[in-house]
């Protein structure tokens, strides 16, 4: 693992349901936790969609973070990345040969 290639701050967050003073569920999505990962393009072939009549590329991530015990609970369905403003959805979560090293996810980026 190369800590030096870790030089990008991503905020990594949950999300929980909240009951209003009325008492109805919302799904909200907080902040859980802020750590320095490498991050790299996803796939090398160019993965595309068609979509609403024109073709779009997916875009893609790996993060790669040390592991910790906040990162050991990340899973694909309940959190998900920003980074730089943008929102990534977490697809895939690789535990690096169970080593408790590093982590590696793999998002996709949400279209807003």
């Amino acid at each position: 693992m190369n800590i030096a290639g870790m030089r990008v701050r991503i905020t990594i967050e949950k999300n929980e349901t909240v009951i209003d003073k009325y008492g109805n569920h919302k799904s909200v999505w907080t902040d859980y936790f802020t750590c320095w990962a490498s991050a790299s393009k996803g796939n090398t072939k160019a993965d595309e969609e068609e979509a609403a009549g024109h073709t779009e590329e997916e875009d893609r991530m790996n993060f790669t973070v040390r592991w910790c015990s906040e990162t050991d609970a990340v899973d694909s369905k309940h959190y998900r990345i920003l980074l730089y403003g943008r929102i990534y959805n977490i697809v895939a979560v690789d535990d690096q040969g169970f080593r408790r090293k590093s982590r590696k996810f793999t998002a996709e980026l949400v279209e807003r």
